[in-house]
């Protein structure tokens, strides 16, 4: 650990000196590259410094207790050696998280995909919440949304809803949220006012460029239909929507957003790469999924991973045991502590499965 930390810190300094450099200076690209690296670095080389103070501190006070002839300076030293000891172990904890290699998707832009499941109309009425929920939660952190394609019932409800999310962190932040999110409440249509139980799938994708993921043309299959939804001058009237199928895998992306067929084969070939490059990460980790199944890393969205329980005003996420008497708010987007409990969950499982 400390020859790898060592090493860091030697870069950072590199770094540090090239950013002065007049030629890096010039070279604007470069430049950013260096800082954002640079960046990346900081938190560890600070907590790296505070580390080996803390470290020199623990042994200093261990040679006060056990040479210094002065008595009551010994019993100083013994008395303050133990929240110095227990202060260094804690750092030496965090400098161990802050080693795990970071996902390098983390700070890319997101698609997200609901789909209402078991239920029918109260499971599409449910999706809708989620998509409110997410945009919400967006808004909140300054992402820009973009509706990329949808199918509503007409009642306010979506079968299906598809949109990005453009934002630092934003599939950092919301990777988690792929999986089965049921609800339990009373429907709108319910006359008894009997709960019902359904459900929503949600899948979140990182967005990924043309070099990330290579498309052979001839592997893709074009068709144009009517876009559907209300208003615009060309919706029902021009064959503006674009499906592509991508004939090896059999994936299939839609998108009818756009007025125009060029813009939304463009953002239709968006979601083909994001989940050909879903499917290319799952297989690279297919052997370490079968080794063990990951408490909050598995993107199985087979696994029911969250309950919104709403006439007991509760939300329970199963992965981590974390129940929460706030549905209300979440649900309006407010879902911080949720995320951050899940990242440091993760965080966690990672430290456990270098240490085996």
């Amino acid at each position: 650990m400390f020859d790898k930390l060592e090493k860091l810190i030697a870069r950072y300094e590199e770094i540090t000196q090239l950013l002065s450099d007049p030629a890096v200076i010039s070279n604007q690209e470069r430049y950013r590259e260096l800082s954002k690296e640079r960046a990346e670095k900081t938190e560890i080389v600070r907590k790296y410094q505070e580390y080996k103070k803390s470290r020199t501190d623990v042994e200093n006070l261990k040679h006060l207790a056990e040479n210094e002839a002065d008595l009551e300076m010994r019993e100083l030293a013994v008395a303050e050696l133990a929240d110095t000891q227990a202060k260094f172990l804690k750092l030496e904890e965090e400098l161990k998280i802050l080693l795990i290699p970071k996902d390098p998707n983390n700070d890319k832009d997101c698609i997200v995909e609901i789909r209402g499941g078991t239920g029918g109309e109260e499971a599409a009425l449910f999706a809708a919440d989620l998509y409110r929920m997410y945009t919400r939660y967006a808004e909140r952190a300054g992402w820009k949304t973009e509706l990329m394609d949808w199918n509503d019932t007409g009642l306010g409800g979506f079968k299906e809803v598809i949109f990005s999310l453009k934002g630092n962190g934003a599939y950092g932040a919301l990777k988690f949220e792929s999986g089965v999110h049921r609800v339990q409440r009373v429907p709108e249509t319910e006359a008894q006012g009997r709960v019902h139980t359904s459900a929503a799938t949600v899948a979140v994708l990182p967005e990924v460029e043309d070099v990330e993921i290579e498309i052979n043309p001839a592997d893709l299959q074009f068709d144009t239909y009517r876009a559907g939804g209300k208003g615009g001058q060309n919706v029902n009237k021009v064959e503006t929507a674009v499906r592509i199928t991508h004939r090896p895998s059999g994936v299939i992306v839609a998108c009818q957003q756009e007025r125009s067929q060029f813009q939304n084969r463009e953002r239709a070939m968006k979601m083909l790469r994001a989940k050909l490059y879903e499917a290319k990460i799952r297989e690279q980790n297919a052997d370490i999924s079968a080794q063990r199944r990951l408490m909050v890393k598995s993107g199985d969205r087979s696994d029911k991973i969250r309950t919104y329980n709403f006439p007991q005003n509760r939300i329970t996420d199963h992965r981590i045991g974390l129940t929460l008497y706030n549905l209300s708010e979440i649900i309006d987007g407010k879902l911080d502590e949720i995320i951050e409990q899940l990242k440091i969950a993760d965080k966690a499982e990672k430290l456990q499965e270098s240490r085996e």
